[in-house]
């Protein structure tokens, strides 16, 4: 192994630089070091000016994300003995505005997440002693997996249709719309139909499958898109017969 690895890190601040640069550092190669280990080394020993998110390092809180070697990835997941021999390329994600070196904005999906509505609604609430809403493992079972986004945005980075469309919803955002419409205790789900099958909606998605590829937490956003397409589509058959939609 290797006594040091070099990583060639993006650094860019849009205030004052018209593009990003690439600047090279060398740090130690250990075996159980991931690239933010490698990252804070960095901003510990070397260069305290450079930039980047993190917190829990342990693929929890998604704010780590990045692109190693051109891969969005969790860089607290990424090992550096996994892109050996170096230099070991660092950029911020695709598509979203740089605030600096590795930092990227989210706004834009923090907007397109509240617009679907990622939260139980109810039309009517039942009377609170009656107890709470109980769940079968079964019922449980159906909206588990899209439950577990963490909202690290790297669908959203390997996605070529929000590089292509910036207006589009994205995969992150309809997964966890269609978290809770599978949800038993939700009554919301025509509300949502409505919202994603709009112009920017589940239609832009072309099916190209590198969200359900990068995703850390296997949500599948690809999958829960085509299950929305059929819901949608059935919803748009049934318009068309004499007693219509239900």
């Amino acid at each position: 192994m290797p006594a040091t690895v070099a990583l060639a890190v993006a650094r860019y601040r849009p205030e004052e630089e018209p593009a990003p640069t690439l600047q090279t550092y060398e740090v130690p190669f250990r075996e159980d070091w991931v690239v933010l280990d490698a990252l804070n080394y960095i901003k510990d020993r070397l260069d305290g000016s450079l930039s980047f998110r993190w917190s829990c390092r342990m693929g929890v809180c998604g704010s780590c994300g990045m692109k190693v070697n051109g891969t969005p990835v969790l860089t607290c997941a990424a090992f550096l003995s996994e892109h050996l021999p170096g230099p070991i390329r660092v950029e911020p994600l695709d598509y979203f505005p740089v605030v600096r070196d590795l930092v990227v904005d989210l706004s834009d999906f923090m907007r397109k997440l509240k617009k679907v509505k990622p939260w139980i609604l109810r039309e009517e609430e039942k009377p609170l002693a009656e107890g709470e809403y109980r769940q079968t493992p079964d019922q449980l079972d159906a909206y588990k997996q899209f439950s577990m986004c963490i909202n690290c945005m790297l669908c959203y980075s390997a996605c070529p249709i929000y590089g292509l469309e910036p207006s589009f919803i994205g995969p992150a955002a309809i997964a966890l719309a269609q978290r809770y419409n599978m949800d038993s205790r939700d009554q919301g789900a025509r509300e949502r139909l409505e919202i994603l099958s709009g112009y920017d909606g589940i239609w832009q998605c072309t099916f190209v499958g590198e969200c359900t590829k990068v995703c850390p937490k296997n949500v599948d956003p690809a999958g829960a898109i085509q299950q929305y397409k059929l819901t949608s589509a059935v919803h748009w058959l049934k318009t068309l017969l004499p007693w219509g939609a239900r």
